[in-house]
């Protein structure tokens, strides 16, 4: 998982600063050798955790810290704001142009995404911006790179556009040119990549470039090449100029030296960040963010966009009205497990979550088949017993246990949980916490903005 290396490392070396309650200059010093070797062993950059280092010392051996009641939270906390800095801070945006289209320009090597990462950019701002994106086929060496973007714009539902005979750059050019004449506002150039840096590789893009002077070229690397992202990125800027940075495979990166190195050694901003190889598995960087989740500190800004993308607005309103009137049936929660599904792996969604160990969750497995299950047993049941499971009877559960493929037992299980999460339920929509809550739900009502649900 994303960070888990270097989380559990950090972990550890604030645990024994709390344990201390004042602290000395000399635990100072002795913390900050256990982070630089965390952060050199998470593959981040020699000069960046030096300079990290330096920084973060400086601050921790003043008064504010060494004198304050709760010196260990000071350093977690100049660690944070340290690691954000690092990061570029904020997280920023895609630049769009004043004039129509916007021109993107994906670069990379080969095998870092571009392909597949293009076509979920694309995606996510038809999604989210109600953009109308071009994906352009620029790349007329690999095998095959002009039909995965054909299929991939299928599944999407975004046109691609493909020129048999022509050069990238006056493929490119044509794009712009069909993209005015059909109102496409966002233009994507998947270009082609090699093994390595070659003068032959930046030749064309610098004419690409020359040609259509892009809104933005985006360099695509692979999280998981650590150090050798770092200097891919460098050598793409010295040779091309780049914009930013997107990020591939940062949910299976258990170090993070890349996010962690980029923007401190070549001042480019990360954009955006894929994590997992469904189509829709791309976010926003925001450094902040970031910050928390390596610091073990969990993501619930993350999580509530999350719920908010997956669970509609008004079905979030009418869950609450079925809430607070107590009629809140099996059905209705059949249907918040299917749109839990569609916030991810209930495994990253947990390690979101505040205040939860997320050490004593490694190697927990979480049976996400279980979903299928409670699917195939509500399923199994009569729309009587869905509406009034405490109707349900000895002999009804056998024969629903027998429908689903499962046992009396599981049928017993699952009753008990849906009693459990209704009484959570209703405790949350009757408390202060359901208050702020109901308050949300009737300014997105009122404003035509999100809900957001209460059986996530």
């Amino acid at each position: 998982m994303a960070f888990e290396s270097l989380t559990d490392k950090l972990s550890a070396a604030f645990k024994k600063l709390r344990s201390k309650g004042r602290l000395t200059e000399r635990d100072i010093k002795e913390s900050m050798r256990e982070i630089k070797l965390a952060l050199l062993e998470a593959d981040v950059n020699f000069k960046v955790v030096r300079d990290f280092v330096a920084k973060v010392s400086e601050r921790a051996v003043g008064t504010e810290v060494l004198e304050g009641l709760n010196p260990a939270q000071q350093i977690v906390k100049i660690v944070n704001e340290e690691i954000c800095a690092l990061m570029g801070s904020e997280g920023e945006k895609l630049n769009i142009s004043p004039k129509p289209p916007t021109v993107v320009m994906f670069v990379g090597l080969q095998g870092a995404g571009k392909t597949t990462n293009i076509a979920k950019l694309a995606s996510h701002l038809k999604k989210t911006a109600s953009k109308r994106p071009l994906l352009v086929a620029c790349d007329i060496y690999r095998p095959a790179a002009i039909k995965q973007l054909e299929v991939l714009g299928s599944q999407l539902d975004i046109p691609v556009f493909k020129a048999e005979g022509k050069k990238p750059v006056e493929i490119a050019r044509l794009a712009i040119e069909h993209a005015n004449k059909h109102g496409n506002d966002v233009v994507f150039l998947d270009t082609a990549g090699r093994l390595h840096i070659d003068e032959e590789l930046m030749n064309e893009l610098k004419a690409i470039k020359a040609e259509v002077s892009p809104t933005e070229i985006m360099l695509v690397i692979d999280a998981m090449s650590g150090q050798d992202a770092v200097s891919t990125a460098s050598a793409f800027d010295e040779a091309l100029g780049i914009d930013s940075v997107f990020l591939t495979k940062l949910d299976g990166d258990a170090r993070g030296g890349a996010a962690l190195s980029v923007r401190a050694v070549t001042g480019k901003p990360i954009k955006f960040v894929g994590v997992g190889e469904k189509l829709d598995g791309i976010e926003q960087f925001h450094p902040d963010r970031i910050a928390s989740r390596i610091l073990g500190m969990g993501d619930v800004l993350s999580l509530i966009e999350k719920a908010e993308q997956a669970f509609d607005e008004k079905q979030a309103i009418e869950l609450e009205k079925k809430i607070r009137e107590n009629s809140f049936t099996l059905t209705d929660f059949r249907e918040q497990m299917k749109q839990m599904q569609n916030m991810g792996s209930m495994t990253d969604l947990i390690k979101m979550i505040p205040g939860i160990d997320h050490k004593a969750l490694s190697g927990v497995k979480i049976d996400e088949r279980a979903l299928l299950r409670t699917d195939a047993i509500i399923s199994s049941m009569t729309p009587y017993e869905r509406d009034n499971p405490n109707q349900i009877n000895f002999s009804r559960k056998k024969r629903i246990a027998a429908g689903s493929g499962v046992s009396v037992e599981e049928v017993n299980r699952l009753l008990k949980q849906f009693e459990a999460s209704r009484k959570m339920m209703k405790q949350m929509t009757s408390g202060a916490m359901g208050k702020q809550m109901s308050r949300k739900m009737r300014r997105a009502q009122k404003g035509g903005g999100k809900g957001f649900p209460f059986g996530f």
